[in-house]
């Protein structure tokens, strides 16, 4: 397991869905937005079409960001990519489609972007998705000078992300309050961090974590204080969905 003496190779902020408020989350346009505010690293989500491929897609249906219904996981990417992903954040983004992992991770490595790659799966798909997001991302990044960061609250889809792929690092998402044994819980997915949310994070956790040999990525913070003291108390990342005052070059770290 790497330790906390290994550095972490990652940007300190990290734009979450892209620049996930600002334009429509989990797309090339978020991504380019956040690009643009001088973000070096994205969060995103990633689950499985029908037909296997990985495209990235919070929930598992597409209502709620789409013109369409229905579960993500019953259509074949040729479907998904019928549906417009852009119209419900605004119309300036009209016809905005559902990226791949693939066309996301040829725009990351060119644009020198690191990534957080988060399992998403569609329930009932956990290790199949972990498997196959591994399996792919191991290929996309293999000439990468830093490898993606695989994040997921599924602890399933970690454990097949560890056996797919293990020399992809691992972080284990937290929804709410952290359980007593989280310890335990990296250590069997051979993480070399956990991801609290900003809601239910404490400095004695951060405290217990950093002297364990974790890193510590918070999310989601957009106050520009709280993400101070988060940094102050050992946090190595925070992840935002506020692009312009805790943009990279306007943030202050102390």
């Amino acid at each position: 397991m790497t330790k906390l003496h290994n550095p972490w190779p990652y940007p300190q902020l990290v734009a979450h869905r892209g620049a996930g408020r600002q334009a429509p989350e989990n797309t090339l346009a978020a991504f380019r937005l956040g690009a643009s505010r001088g973000f070096l690293m994205m969060e995103y989500d990633v689950k499985l079409s029908k037909d296997g491929v990985a495209v990235l897609l919070h929930d598992d249906t597409v209502d709620r960001t789409s013109n369409a219904t229905g579960i993500a996981g019953d259509r074949t990417l040729a479907e998904l990519a019928d549906i417009d992903f852009g119209a419900w954040h605004s119309p300036q983004y009209a016809g905005e489609p559902i990226p791949t992992l693939y066309s996301i991770a040829a725009y990351t490595l060119a644009n020198g972007i690191r990534s957080n790659i988060e399992i998403k799966p569609t329930t009932g798909l956990e290790a199949e998705t972990g498997t196959q997001v591994a399996r792919l991302a191991q290929k996309l990044w293999a000439h990468a000078d830093v490898p993606p960061l695989i994040s997921s609250f599924s602890e399933q889809a970690l454990e097949a992300a560890l056996q797919e792929a293990p020399m992809l690092p691992r972080a284990l998402l937290i929804e709410d309050e952290v359980p007593a044994d989280w310890q335990q819980r990296l250590e069997k997915l051979q993480c070399i961090g956990i991801n609290p949310s900003n809601r239910h994070i404490t400095r004695e956790l951060i405290g217990a974590m950093c002297a364990a040999g974790y890193h510590v990525a918070v999310w989601t913070v957009n106050d520009a204080d709280r993400a101070r003291d988060l940094f102050n108390w050992g946090c190595s990342a925070v992840i935002t969905d506020e692009i312009n005052t805790m943009a990279p070059g306007k943030f202050h770290f102390g």
